[in-house]
């Protein structure tokens, strides 16, 4: 099976580096403890049971017998306890928040791994986030190694279907059949090959002449999306993507005089028409957000509507409120905008914020960087008034959401809170959601934390919308669960 790769990266360890990019190729060598199923449900994979006590400090995992590795040694819990140690806990973006806590591994057995932690965990948030951050790595391979160096890092080895065998920088991955994976008679496919085509026409081209049968996450462009969807030869669409979803984000820079008023913000949030940029820019394949929890999350979602929808009477009237007049030119104030260029829509959205903000009297410019400079400018330099950028919701809000809004976010940390905003009552509802070990419990108190960061805004959620892959009909047993483009395609084939 041949599939698009526009996301070449210079590590393919997922312990250390959590991201679409790496778990697109990475998934179907190295395994997790836990994966989901097509109802988004935690089904065992390299974790055949699992059980917290009462208190949530510990959480032991039982480990499947009779796998081993793909250089043949036996796969055990020291291998567990090693990579969550040394990589999870010290190293894995996100995967250093989610094991904060973690003080020790146990290993009474060489199939049972106990999980210590100083303050409970709630098991839901444990095992949505191993999906992601749970993938497990050989520690004789790495251990008395710099983890960050090793060259397994870029020729991984693990226990999964399929075996690395060759990676040219530029051209293309190769992944061969596992003849011993412990999964009997599986995996179907003899080789993967991930082709590396960061253009998104030749892509399209690749796709349509057979060379692909996949392009995964969104990768191809949203015309050509929106073109191939009625070719009867390929599926395009957001099934099998229902455990992630994206954002289009504004994050306000406090810092800014005029910023610091909420109700600047609230202005700015209902003089864009985030439905016209929906139904002209994205293809109608996303929808106006209701916050920073997306529909798609069943275990959290706290239902609600839009709460900036686009006015611009409403808009005028706060900016008019807050004293800063239209000036002879016809503006009140100009701000900064740095977008960061995570997909084709965010340099679309910029110039329509920017179009759109003129009309209420905010003149805007747009600084351009390169993905390096603008995630510098925004989270290390602070240059910056509005930062546009995307959200990946992760499963879980205390994976990779709340720390949008969470204070004490170190200096230069993408994805976290750099926008000089901070509220007691937000940091507290996260850090009591987090701990929570009631569902019910958790899911009203991440309800308030909603209203709270809407109401304040330092960030607005303005989409949502779930990746879309165009998949051709040949391919079988394809998008079959809730991460399907970072799963392990055990029980893929290709039809003739």
């Amino acid at each position: 099976m041949n599939v698009h790769y526009a996301f070449e990266q210079r590590v393919l360890n997922p312990a250390i580096r959590a991201g679409t990019g790496i778990n697109m190729v990475a998934s179907k060598i190295v395994e997790p403890l836990v994966d989901l199923d097509a109802k988004a449900n935690p089904v065992p994979v390299l974790a055949i049971s699992w059980d917290a006590s009462p208190d949530g400090k510990s959480v032991t995992f039982k480990l499947r017998e009779g796998v081993t590795w793909h250089d043949g040694k036996p796969f055990t819990s020291a291998d567990v306890q090693f990579t969550a140690l040394e990589m999870w806990k010290k190293h894995l973006n996100y995967g250093t928040q989610l094991q904060r806590d973690l003080e020790a591994v146990d290993t009474p057995d060489a199939h049972t791994a106990i999980f210590r932690y100083s303050r409970g965990i709630p098991l839901n948030l444990l095992l949505r986030g191993l999906c992601d951050l749970g993938y497990v790595v050989p520690r004789h391979l790495y251990e008395g190694t710099d983890v960050l160096q090793n060259p397994a890092n870029t020729a991984p080895v693990g226990t999964g279907p399929f075996k690395f065998s060759r990676y040219e920088r530029g051209q293309y991955v190769i992944a061969e059949r596992n003849e011993n994976y412990w999964r009997k008679g599986f995996p179907y496919l003899d080789r993967i090959v991930w082709h590396i085509i960061p253009d998104k026409a030749a892509a399209a081209v690749a796709l349509e002449t057979g060379r692909v049968d996949i392009s995964p996450y969104s990768t191809l462009s949203l015309a050509d999306l929106d073109r191939l969807k009625n070719d009867p030869r390929f599926e395009v669409s957001g099934r099998g993507m229902e455990a992630t979803s994206i954002n289009n984000t504004i994050g306000f820079n406090v810092r800014r005089k005029e910023l610091s008023d909420v109700r600047v913000r609230r202005a700015i949030a209902h003089a864009i028409d985030i439905e016209y940029f929906n139904e002209n820019f994205l293809y109608g394949l996303a929808r106006p957000a209701t916050g920073p929890i997306p529909s798609v999350s069943k275990a959290f979602y706290p239902g609600g509507e839009p709460p900036y929808k686009f006015d611009r009477k409403v808009s005028e009237a706060l900016l008019d409120e807050t004293g800063y007049k239209r000036g002879g030119d016809g503006f009140r104030f100009t701000l900064k905008i740095v977008p960061i260029a995570n997909g084709e829509d965010i340099p679309l959205f910029a110039t329509f914020v920017q179009q759109s903000l003129r009309d209420v009297g905010i003149q805007t410019e747009i600084v351009q960087y390169d993905y390096a400079g603008a995630i510098a400018a925004v989270n290390k330099d602070w240059n910056f008034d509005l930062s546009l950028d995307w959200h990946r919701f992760r499963g879980d809000p205390a994976i990779s959401t709340t720390v949008w809004y969470t204070s004490g976010s170190p200096k230069g940390a993408p994805w976290t809170n750099q926008w000089g905003w901070t509220s007691d009552i937000a940091d507290k509802l996260a850090a009591e959601a987090a701990a929570e070990l009631d569902s019910v419990r958790r899911k009203a108190l991440y309800a308030e934390w909603v209203k709270v960061v809407n109401d304040e805004l330092p960030v607005w959620m303005a989409t949502e919308r779930v990746d879309i892959a165009a998949t051709n009909k040949k391919v079988q047993n394809h998008h079959n669960t809730a991460r399907w483009d970072s799963s392990d395609f055990h029980d893929t084939w290709l039809a003739n």
